[in-house]
């Protein structure tokens, strides 16, 4: 069965810790090269515009924390601000993925993060590719 796009993340999150901890700069070097190839496959454009990275410093073994900006628009389809948002993904004891998501809830855009966001996150990759 493949993995998911977040199962992927917190693997390698989790190896890169253990080399950071251990002084293996060789393999940490790699699993940050994996970090970046997966942070590629995350949301942007749409409105997250800046694309979104992985907070390798503040996710844990339970928690991966995402970062991201969203560029609203105005009714006449101008441009007008951004506002910021940490995302907090954290497994479900019943499957799947429960997600926090913080900032400024303009616009309702918090509803629309969740719902790409955990589209997304749920994917499967391949992750010989």
């Amino acid at each position: 069965m493949p993995k998911t796009l977040i199962h992927a993340i917190a693997e390698t999150l989790a190896a890169h810790r253990n080399c950071v901890r251990s002084g293996n700069r060789e393999w940490q070097a790699k699993h940050a090269a994996r970090l970046a190839q997966l942070a590629d496959r995350l949301p942007s454009g749409s409105g997250i515009d800046n694309g979104t990275t992985i907070d390798v410093d503040a996710s844990t073994t339970d928690r991966v924390v995402l970062r991201t900006s969203f560029h609203h628009l105005t009714d006449g389809g101008m441009y007008d601000g951004w506002t910021e948002h940490r995302i907090v993904v954290r497994p479900s004891f019943i499957g799947g993925i429960d997600l926090a998501i913080g900032g400024r809830d303009r616009n309702g855009v918090k509803d629309y993060l969740y719902d790409i966001f955990v589209q997304t996150l749920l994917e499967p990759v391949d992750l010989e590719a």
